[in-house]
């Protein structure tokens, strides 16, 4: 099965954010072409058997490496191997990558704002879309809201800057949202159903929600999801089926 589905890789780098959260690359083979959103399954060898988990792709779909990030799972089969990575180590990778959590799922709404929505490790689909300069040519306005419960797991906000000045050539409608759940201090910290029930966000965000415009994607905690997607259905939004309607979320299996 391997042989005919995966290509062995080899780690290139690592970045731990946490003791919990951690990054990593990873070469490219030549033949695997991805759409940015979309998803890799990575392997590890475990005592002979090959454990293979779903990976949202960081990098942008014309990177000649891989980038991915990781949450640690306390005793989980996979990340609590996975999180000793080192250098040079060997990881299988699927020749086929997944998903539908991809711009091209819009047909209507036309593109006009678009509201990417995480929680921790859910940030990397957008980081890649946000490495596409189509996703900035398309849109108007862009809404980056990254969710995490301390001011120590907000990953990536200088990557996110350097994002913006070179694929957004300093875009002037792109904001990044920090939500910090656990630092009342804050300027969001609440979860991100009650921040769109009370109007928070949008009022940070200096724009609302539109059944005629909004793009919205979810990407994180399947619990976080579920309860934004519902709190944005009260709005009037509606699930993206067959090319129209503004919410989409990623299914990993």
């Amino acid at each position: 099965m391997t042989s005919e589905k995966f290509t062995v890789e080899k780690v290139l780098s690592i970045q731990r954010w946490t003791n919990n959260l951690f990054s990593f690359t990873m070469t490219r083979p030549a033949h695997f072409k991805f759409t940015a959103g979309q998803f890799a399954r990575i392997g590890i060898m475990v005592d002979g058997e090959l454990i293979v988990r779903a990976y949202s792709l960081v990098s942008s779909p014309y990177d000649e490496i891989l980038e991915f990030f990781s949450i640690v799972v306390p005793d989980g089969a996979f990340t609590s191997r996975l999180q000793h990575l080192k250098v040079d180590d060997e990881l299988y990778l699927e020749k086929i990558p997944y998903g539908y959590l991809t711009l091209a799922r819009y047909q209507q709404p036309a593109p006009k704002d678009l509201w990417l929505l995480a929680t921790g490790t859910g940030l990397a689909p957008f980081l890649s879309m946000l490495q596409d300069f189509s996703t900035w040519q398309h849109y108007q306005q862009i809404f980056l809201v990254y969710s995490v419960r301390s001011q120590a797991e907000l990953a990536y906000v200088a990557r996110i800057k350097e994002i913006h000045e070179s694929f957004g050539e300093n875009h002037p409608n792109f904001c990044f949202i920090p939500v910090i759940t656990r630092d009342a201090t804050a300027t969001l910290n609440q979860r991100l159903p009650i921040l769109i029930e009370n109007g928070q966000l949008e009022q940070v965000a200096g724009q609302n929600f539109n059944v005629d415009s909004s793009h919205i994607m979810l990407c994180g905690n399947p619990e976080m999801v579920e309860d934004t997607k519902e709190a944005l259905k009260r709005r009037g939004l509606k699930m993206n089926r067959r090319g129209e309607g503004n919410i989409a979320v990623e299914n990993y299996w």
